[in-house]
C-alpha cells in the first residue's frame, strides 16, 4: 500500500531562477510553457502573484491533481516570499543599514508552511534571530523590525495581504532569538489557557522559507521535546477540535449555512479541510511526529503506529478530495468576480460528489475522535 509520496521533479519548478526558460520543453508541457511565456522573462511580484490563477488553470490541464497543484502553489509562494526578502534587504543595504547583523531565519506558517496553499492566502509568518548580547538588542532587533516591515509590506502590495491576527515577523511576538523561542514554547506548552494553545498551535506548523534553516530544525527540536510531553496543552488542543466540528446533520446530511455568500454555499474549508488539518496535527503531536505537511503527517503516523495504514490512505484520499473541490470552486469563484474563499456551491455538485463528501466528512469525525481519545492518553501518561 502507497502512503508516502515520492519526491516529484515538479517540485524544482520554483527552486531556482524563475521564471525557467520553456523553450525546449517537450510538447506535453505546452500549457505550461504558454503560461510562462504570457508571463514574461522579469515580471514584478504583483505579476507573478496575479499569474497564479494562469498557472492553475496550465497545471489543471497537465492533470495534474490538486494536492500537488496546492504544493506547487505554495512553493510559488515560498519564491514570492524570498523575492520579497531580497528585494527589502537590496533597499536597506542602499539606506545604509548594512548586512544583517546576525544569522536569521523567516518562516511561512499554516497552510503555506504545510505546502497546502490554494488560491487566496494571507500571510503567516514568523523570524527565528540567531543568539546576540542583550546589550545589543535595540540595534539588532531594530533591524530585523525594518526587514519584517518591508517584507511584508511588498507582499501585501503584491497580493498577498497582512495577516489580519497580526501573526507575521513585523511584530515582536513573532520575531525572536532561537532561545527566546524555546522559552516561548514552554510557556505556550505548560497549560491548557485556550489564547495561549492557539498561538502556539498557529507555531506548530512552520516552514524555513530564507536563511538559516538549521535554526528551524533547532526549534523543531525543542518543539518535539515539549508538544508530545504537555499532556493539558494537548487536551487542550482537542477541545478546540470542537469549535468547527465536520458540519453534517445527525444523520448524515450536509449543512447549508444561511449566512453563505451565496446560494446553497458550503463552508468547506472551516467545516471539512481544517478539521481534517487540525485532528492530523493533533494526532502526530502525540505521536512526536516530524512531518509538517499533512500527507507526510498522516504517513508517519503508520510508522509510529498512530494510524493503521488503510486509515491514513483513505484520510489522504479525503485531503486530496478536499482540496480539488475547494480549488475547483476558487477558480470559478474568480472568474466571476468573487473572492477565491472556502465556500463551495452545493448546487454544483452531483448527487455522487455530495455522497461521497457526506462520507468524507464523516472519515474526518472518526479521525477527531481518534486525535481526541490520544490527546487524553497523552494527559494522563503527562
Amino acid at each position: 500500500m502507497r502512503l508516502l509520496q515520492r519526491p516529484s521533479p515538479w517540485r524544482t519548478l520554483f527552486a531556482g531562477a524563475f521564471p525557467p526558460d520553456p523553450s525546449g520543453w517537450p510538447e506535453p508541457l505546452t500549457p505550461l510553457s504558454d503560461a510562462l511565456t504570457a508571463l514574461g522573462p522579469e515580471p514584478s511580484l504583483a505579476e507573478a502573484k496575479a499569474w497564479q490563477p494562469t498557472l492553475v488553470a496550465a497545471l489543471a490541464r497537465l492533470e495534474l491533481p490538486a494536492s500537488r497543484i496546492a504544493e506547487l502553489l505554495s512553493d510559488h509562494n515560498d519564491w514570492l516570499y524570498r523575492r520579497a526578502i531580497e528585494e527589502a534587504l537590496a533597499e536597506m543595504r542602499l539606506q545604509g543599514w548594512g548586512e544583517p547583523p546576525v544569522t536569521f531565519c523567516v518562516l511561512t506558517l499554516g497552510s503555506g508552511a504545510r505546502h497546502e496553499s490554494l488560491l487566496g492566502p494571507d500571510q503567516d509568518n514568523a523570524m527565528i534571530l540567531d543568539a546576540y548580547p542583550d546589550a545589543r538588542h535595540t540595534e539588532i532587533d531594530g533591524y530585523f523590525q525594518q526587514l519584517g516591515e518591508r517584507f511584508t509590506s511588498r507582499l501585501d502590495a503584491a497580493g498577498i495581504p497582512l495577516c489580519r491576527g497580526q501573526v507575521m515577523a513585523r511584530w515582536p511576538l513573532w520575531r525572536k532569538r532561537l532561545e527566546e523561542w524555546g522559552r516561548q514554547l514552554e510557556i505556550w506548552t505548560a497549560e491548557r489557557r485556550v489564547k495561549r494553545v492557539q498561538q502556539a498551535t498557529i507555531l506548530l506548523d512552520f516552514f524555513p522559507v530564507y536563511g538559516e534553516a538549521g535554526l528551524a530544525e533547532a526549534l523543531r527540536d525543542k518543539a518535539l521535546e515539549l508538544v508530545p510531553r504537555a499532556g493539558l496543552f494537548l487536551d487542550e488542543m482537542a477541545t478546540l477540535l470542537e469549535e468547527s466540528p465536520p458540519l453534517l446533520e445527525r444523520f448524515g446530511r450536509l449543512v447549508v449555512d444561511d449566512q453563505a455568500p451565496h446560494e446553497r454555499a458550503f463552508d468547506l474549508k472551516r467545516r471539512g479541510l481544517l478539521p481534517l488539518v487540525n485532528a492530523t496535527r493533533l494526532l502526530a503531536w502525540c505521536h512526536g511526529c516530524r512531518s509538517v505537511d499533512s500527507h507526510g503527517r498522516l504517513a508517519e503516523l503508520v510508522g509510529r503506529e498512530g494510524l493503521e495504514a488503510a486509515q491514513a490512505q483513505a484520510l489522504q484520499g479525503v485531503l486530496s478530495r478536499c482540496q480539488a473541490l475547494l480549488l475547483r470552486a476558487q477558480r470559478e469563484s474568480l472568474a466571476q468576480g468573487r473572492a477565491a474563499d472556502g465556500w463551495i456551491d452545493m448546487a454544483r455538485l452531483d448527487e455522487a460528489e455530495r455522497l461521497l463528501l457526506r462520507h468524507d466528512l464523516g472519515r474526518v469525525r472518526a479521525l477527531i475522535k481518534l486525535a481526541r481519545a490520544a490527546a487524553r492518553q497523552g494527559r494522563r501518561q503527562a
